[in-house]
């Protein structure tokens, strides 16, 4: 970490194995990603008047490479686990962990973005199979086992379709076609 991590408490001076508790949540974070550059961590106690029972709120905001955060700071009223302070702190451990994670994947260009499926029309119905047009004017052959949920059935020429183009014995051929709705829309 670049920058040392700020712990505060609220509403109550944190012990010193609160303090370690804490830090040592931060190292194995910092252990799993490597990439925080710093950080903050709250801990406000239950209201005095409701100490009994009441959770502990937690948030923590970790800075991380390329000016992302991640910021942890809703803490589950409705669970009364969250009145244990080493619980409440391990659960805002685990969801900054997991925010994190997605944060450094994305960082890294390591989350997956769906691939656009092509769109095409039907040109052309026969017994157990047909064509389609893509946008780029090419004829493509797909069999009736190639239409998702058994909708050769309700294709009709015009129809709008996506697909997935594969090589064939004889040439590009459709495979996992799916007609599009009214709007285009699946």
């Amino acid at each position: 970490m670049q920058t040392p991590v700020e712990i505060d408490f609220k509403g109550f001076d944190g012990s010193e194995a609160q303090k370690f508790a804490i830090a040592r949540h931060l190292a194995e974070v910092e252990r799993k990603s490597g990439k925080i550059i710093s950080g903050r961590v709250l801990v406000k106690a239950p209201d005095k008047h409701h100490r009994k029972g009441a959770p502990f709120e937690i948030s923590i905001r970790l800075k991380l490479p390329a000016g992302r955060e991640v910021d942890v700071s809703r803490t589950s009223g409705a669970d009364e686990r969250h009145a244990d302070f080493s619980f409440a702190l391990a659960e805002a451990f685990r969801r900054a962990e997991r925010q994190l994670h997605d944060a450094v994947e994305r960082i890294q260009g390591e989350v997956k973005v769906a691939a656009e499926q092509p769109v095409g029309t039907v040109t052309r119905l026969l017994e157990d199979h047909g064509f389609l047009e893509t946008a780029e004017g090419l004829e493509i052959y797909f069999h009736r086992n190639s239409v998702i949920n058994d909708g050769f059935a309700k294709l009709q020429l015009g129809s709008r379709v996506t697909f997935v183009e594969q090589q064939g014995d004889k040439g590009p051929q459709a495979s996992t076609v799916r007609r599009l709705g009214k709007h285009g829309l699946r």
